[in-house]
């Protein structure tokens, strides 16, 4: 039995192969995960109902796993009606969970939409994994680092 608590078998084998600033997205729901991914990326549909599973969960678990070098979210354009709200809640729980996780020194980093997507399209791009998140603005775009240990 594995000591890490990511224990999916599709997810494990990709990110074994995967090397340092690889890139893996975790998305929400309402990310359009067939059509922007990168050319090399594989697509592991996480989505059983609405909210199961969810985006803080994914990256709790794989944090578990794989180093992180860079997280970034997708950033809410000025001129987009929800960014009258403010940062969305969901990235305080991110925040939270890099603490838990022992990467307190990495900062989430905001890429508006549209370049958010250009980031996800490169051939860096090896994993989609797509939750059923239905908060708003949760997609998280993962770099992987290096083993210092």
């Amino acid at each position: 039995m594995l000591k890490t608590t990511l224990i999916h078998p599709e997810i494990l084998r990709v990110v074994a192969r995967a090397g340092h600033h690889a890139k893996i997205l975790i998305a929400d729901g309402h990310y359009p995960a067939s059509t922007k991914r990168g050319p090399n990326a594989e697509l592991i549909s996480l989505n059983l109902a609405p909210g199961v599973v969810t985006c803080a969960q994914v990256l709790r678990a794989l944090l578990s796993a794989v180093p992180i070098d860079h997280v970034n979210t997708m950033g809410i354009p000025p001129d987009d009606p929800y960014a009258k709200f403010g940062e969305p809640p969901v990235w305080k729980d991110y925040r939270t969970i890099l603490d838990e996780a022992g990467n307190s020194a990495l900062k989430l980093e905001p890429i508006l939409k549209w370049d958010f997507y250009k980031h996800v399209e490169s051939p860096d791009h090896i994993l989609t994994i797509q939750t059923a998140d239905t908060a708003l603005w949760a997609n998280v775009l993962l770099s992987i680092g290096v083993r210092t240990n």
